[in-house]
């Protein structure tokens, strides 16, 4: 019986004159649930990339969380003790201190000047921790901090910074902040300090912030320009999964008896992150309203089917098809319809996911955007969730015209005009 009712709703499909091909009504109704699947996969693909994409390169030079001082002086004195307890809880993986400051920097003889993010880490070496990954984005030099030959200390800078300022390796260029600032005593006059630098360093992260702002000096050199003593600004922490920093975050709070407070890295960025994923879910739920209209269109193609086909219907009830069996020959028509559009869909959007990362089409604008180009990542759980969706509003739109069919009465519908 499901076979007869296979090869009725499949032969109900095709054009009126014999051809095996489907017909136009067919055609458009799989068209519009192809376009919408194949919308909602790209999109998704795109805001899922977005959010990986910066996710990723803001772990670059941001830790998984960070343990910082109380208080607006931003100052962590009895870091080393701080550290170590840190070190030993579970779930941490390192622990290491860093100063954060801002200041102005030029090149040496220049004229020219730009604001920096002033960041001290430990000096690449055998005893130096890494919480973060930002070494391994050096593209000139590394994070020792040192150049051959030269007795000043050393910074890497970010490959923006260092291509405004064209400072590179060998270069010397001037730092001015305010940590340690000494006031003129006849004038009255606040004096920055100064210290002389050599870049030892550039690095790339491909997130515009970073490559544009930041500017990494050894942890003694950064502390002396910020005029903090031996203090640290606080200790970067990685975990073994970053996903669990937070809870790592209220365990450590429960625990940890060193006066500090925890910040994880959705935290420290928790107004992007909430943003990208209200606008994903907005465009999710608009452009789901295209399957919704493709569903109208499989709605009129099934009623124009049981009006085209309503003394046909009659026939096949007179001969003893019950009306469950034309109920469900429509079913499978608008099934039909809905899987053909919904694999379609899936292929055209899956084809065009990976051609748009592979070859990067859309290229963004790095000042504004933060990154260069239109980042796609396909989740497949978006996927099963969109056909799911798909293959559930084409079913729901079958069912009026597929029990309207069914409640024909084989008299009246042979003798319809």
């Amino acid at each position: 019986m499901r076979a007869l009712e296979l090869s009725i709703a499949w032969r109900y499909l095709r054009s009126r004159r014999g051809s095996k091909l489907l017909s136009l009504i067919s055609v458009i109704a799989i068209g519009g649930v192809l376009l919408g699947v194949a919308a909602l996969i790209v999109i998704m693909g795109v805001m899922n990339g977005l959010q990986r994409d910066l996710r990723d390169k803001i772990l670059v030079g941001s830790p998984d969380l960070r343990a910082l001082p109380y208080g607006q002086d931003m100052r962590l004195p009895d870091w080393p003790a701080v550290r170590r307890e840190l070190s030993a809880f579970t779930g941490v993986v390192a622990a290491a201190p860093f100063v954060t400051t801002q200041g102005l920097v030029r090149n040496l003889g220049g004229s020219f000047q730009t604001g920096a993010q002033v960041v001290g880490i430990e000096a690449q070496g055998v005893n130096a921790i890494d919480a973060t990954s930002i070494r391994t984005h050096a593209i000139l030099g590394d994070f020792r901090f040192v150049r051959e030959g030269v007795s000043l200390p050393g910074a890497v800078l970010g490959k923006s910074l260092s291509a405004k300022l064209s400072a590179f390796p060998g270069d010397t260029i001037v730092l001015l902040g305010q940590g340690g600032a000494e006031m003129n005593a006849s004038t009255g006059v606040l004096i920055p300090r100064f210290d002389s630098v050599v870049v030892s360093g550039v690095f790339e992260t491909g997130m515009y912030e970073y490559d544009d702002l930041y500017l990494y000096l050894e942890l003694k050199v950064a502390q002396r320009f910020a005029g903090i003593g031996n203090d640290v600004t606080g200790i970067e922490v990685q975990t073994r999964d970053r996903w669990q920093a937070a809870a790592v975050a209220d365990a450590m709070r429960d625990s940890v008896k060193s006066p500090v407070r925890f910040v994880d890295w959705q935290e420290q960025n928790s107004q992007l992150f909430q943003a990208l994923k209200l606008e994903k879910l907005g465009m999710g739920v608009i452009l789901l309203l295209i399957v919704v209209v493709a569903a109208f269109n499989i709605v009129s193609t099934l009623t124009m089917v049981v009006s085209d086909k309503t003394r046909e219907i009659g026939i096949l009830r007179a001969m003893g098809l019950p009306g469950r069996s034309i109920r469900r020959t429509f079913l499978w028509q608008g099934l039909i319809i809905g899987a053909v559009g919904t694999f379609g869909g899936l292929v055209v959007g899956l084809v065009v996911n990976v051609l748009l990362e592979r070859y990067h089409l859309i290229a963004l604008d790095p000042k504004i955007y933060f990154i260069d180009h239109l980042p796609v990542y396909t989740d497949v759980v978006d996927v099963a969730l969109i056909a799911c969706a798909s293959l559930a509003i084409a079913a729901v739109a079958t069912l009026h015209p597929a029990s309207q069919a069914a409640k024909l009465y084989p008299v009246e519908a042979i003798r319809h005009e």
